[in-house]
């Protein structure tokens, strides 16, 4: 046997006796030291277990996240993470120096800040659900090394910089480890740190992107303070909640309801003011969990209400047809136009992801399937080796221009490897491995949450019942799913499944026999024991319908699915960037459409026909869209583009002398140039 063999089965052995979770709280440093030796083992992952609920006095979430690895993608959603995993997603670290083998977390001189720590907080979750032994194996390496060269006094990370924003995404990627593998070397070094910042913060205080991000913090204390019950963590939650920004006091009396520019912000001579700060669309995507999060600690009804203020705010003034607000890279406005970072995509995924295990409300996952099956793949290319920072839902041309960003550059919305600035590069790979990750959730009375949905298994435990869930379907792109139910013995357990609030005449069968009538944006409930085998039927309604936004324009749904006219692209490659290349891409075909439909009308099918075609691997390409739409529509010749940018959408109604065309609206993603919020024409 192997030398290397043999210590990675000795270590599975000692942990399988001693407990990894046991060993983590009460081993003495010297047996953790003789594993941490060990760390050339690349932790292939114990089986997941239950979620562990909130420890008092701390308020009890609605839901709870199960560990990493409980859930695994299938279908459709399983190929959109080998894609990720076959493109830049697995790959960034032999193309990028910025997370490559000079990086600060790997002990090097090369980039010591944000971007290792982005990067590793995607790829431990794509690691672990695709049970990659190569990405595991990537992952490791910053692991091992984080790990290993804490400080005596409890910091962590490199040693250029003692930036606690850094740390703050770190400390996320550690729990998401912790949960897939067990290893016991992460709660005494979390314990360790967060004693050392404890003594630390009040004479070096959060500053700058740390300030306004606190909250991601917040949750891995609250993580911490579950496994471990140590009391000065919650002193430590209580100060971060006093040296962070006060989000939630933004929002009783939001005053940036324009877009804004870089003189309105004080954005001027390389300063970077409290009101850019809070204008900051990634900001704002982090900060959409804070007061959910704060409402853990405080049990207030008042902190766990002010996330719906939160996004009222947001997307009243700032709101885009593609689920997202606007904010490039600062507030922009309603104008479809303008665009979103894709770093704020992802976040504000993350910070619903979260914010909906804690209160357990539906419109919340309402939002996050917008975002997701949208906005998410809607800024990347079909093979996901490149992507854009900002993206606009009228997108008519992708080239190098400074309009129409309010604070960005002329790369904002290229196709390449790090257009503008390399943030999003770094960041990007959390988007579909934790939305995976959220599609299930364990109530706090012990039952399994359906809170999104998408093609997938479960493996959990409730109680001391084993329980596997299959759920197959295609939605987003029809409205039917199946789930199978496999308990390891008959077992009573609750489960809620999410209906959307567009959802108005979903029905709902068990084993064949219709449930109540399901109401629309709530979670069904079925109490029952369960038998391996049992099968819920679900059939949500994707009727057509429209939406209103900028200037009366009208934006065509159906489910959580947006949809778009396709303008013809032409790519030209910029340069060529190691494994990638970036691009410019030019309309080779006309855009400028009115819809000619009676858009008062909600949900009207007869002014749109449904095409549907097989959902295959790249669902969200222009070749591979399962679903087309076709409408009647006039050209608008008045309605141009100017440097390369749709002018705003002229105010609706309009007039056309144009002669009628039925146009193709495909789902909003798989358009790289599209039109998606139309002028309606004159009845």
């Amino acid at each position: 046997m192997h030398s290397q063999e043999f210590l990675s089965r000795s270590r599975r052995r000692f942990l399988k006796l001693m407990g990894a979770t046991s060993l983590a709280a009460t081993a003495s440093a010297k047996v953790l030291g003789a594993v941490a030796n060990l760390a050339g083992d690349d932790h292939s992952g114990t089986a997941p277990q239950t979620p562990v609920k909130n420890r008092a006095p701390l308020a009890p979430n609605a839901f709870y996240l199960l560990p990493l690895g409980s859930i695994r993608p299938k279908g459709w959603l399983l190929d959109q993470l080998q894609i990720q995993a076959n493109g830049l997603g697995g790959h960034l670290d032999e193309t990028w120096p910025d997370v490559g083998p000079n990086s600060g977390w790997l002990g090097g001189t090369g980039e010591s800040w944000e971007r290792g720590p982005y990067f590793l907080d995607g790829l431990v979750p794509l690691a672990y659900q695709l049970n990659d032994e190569r990405l595991k194996k990537k992952a490791q390496k910053y692991i091992d090394w984080t790990l290993n060269n804490q400080t005596a006094e409890g910091m962590i990370g490199p040693r250029s910089n003692n930036d606690w924003w850094p740390r703050i995404v770190m400390l996320k990627v550690l729990t998401q480890y912790q949960e897939a593998t067990g290893d016991p070397r992460v709660i005494p070094l979390l314990s360790r740190y967060c004693e050392y910042q404890l003594s630390a913060l009040p004479g070096r205080p959060l500053r700058d992107w740390g300030k306004y991000r606190w909250q991601d913090e917040a949750l891995t204390v609250i993580w911490l303070y579950n496994r471990t019950g140590d009391p000065k963590l919650l002193d430590l939650v209580r100060l971060l909640h006093r040296q962070g920004y006060d989000w939630q006091a933004e929002f009783i009396n939001f005053k940036y309801t324009q877009r804004t520019t870089r003189q309105s912000i004080g954005l001027i001579n390389g300063a970077n003011p409290d009101a850019a700060m809070q204008t900051h669309g990634v900001n704002n995507a982090q900060a959409i969990k804070a007061s959910p999060v704060w409402s853990v600690v405080s049990n207030s009804d008042e902190d766990r209400h002010a996330i719906f203020r939160q996004l009222a705010a947001l997307y009243s003034y700032h709101g885009l047809p593609n689920g997202m607000f606007s904010a490039d890279e600062h507030f922009a406005g309603l104008n479809p136009s303008q665009g979103i970072e894709l770093c704020a995509v992802v976040e504000a995924m993350f910070s619903l992801e979260q914010s909906l295990a804690i209160l357990g409300k539906p419109e919340l996952g309402d939002r996050l399937e917008r975002i997701a099956f949208n906005a998410l793949p809607g800024t990347f290319t079909d093979d996901m080796w490149a992507h854009q920072y900002n993206q606009e839902p009228n997108q008519v041309e992708c080239s190098l221009h400074h309009k129409p960003w309010t604070t960005d550059g002329p790369e904002s919305n290229l196709y390449g490897l790090e257009p503008n600035f390399g943030c999003c590069t770094a960041n990007f790979h959390q988007g579909w491995p934790k939305l995976t990750s959220s599609l299930w959730m364990l109530s706090n009375d012990n039952g399994l949450v359906a809170a999104a949905y998408a093609p997938c298994e479960v493996h959990t435990k409730i109680g001391d019942t084993a329980v596997h869930v299959v759920e197959q379907t295609e939605y987003p792109f029809r409205g039917s799913i199946r789930i199978t139910v496999n308990p390891a013995s008959p077992l009573a357990f609750p489960v809620r499944l999410r209906i959307p609030e567009w959802a108005n005449t979903s029905t709902i069968k068990v084993n064949g026999k219709i449930q109540p009538s399901a109401t629309a944006s709530s979670f069904a409930l079925i109490k029952r024991t369960w038998n391996a085998g049992d099968v819920i039927d679900i059939a949500f309604p994707l009727t057509p319908r429209f939406s209103h936004g900028f200037n009366n324009s009208i934006a065509v749904e159906r489910g959580p699915l947006v949809f778009s006219y396709p303008i013809g692209e032409d790519w030209v490659k910029l340069r060529n960037r190691g494994m990638t290349a970036d691009w410019q891409v030019y309309p080779s075909t006309p855009w400028n459409y009115a819809l000619a439909v009676d858009a008062e009308k909600e949900e009207n099918a007869d002014n749109i026909s449904v095409l549907e075609f097989p959902v295959s691997s790249g669902p969200f390409t222009l070749k591979g869209a399962p679903v087309k739409l076709q409408v009647k529509a006039r050209k608008l010749p008045a309605w141009r583009a100017e440097d390369g940018v749709a002018e705003p959408v002229p105010p609706s109604p309009v007039s056309s002398d144009q002669p009628e065309e039925t146009v193709t609206l495909v789902p909003y993603a798989a358009a790289k140039l599209r039109i998606t919020a139309f002028p309606q024409l004159k009845s």
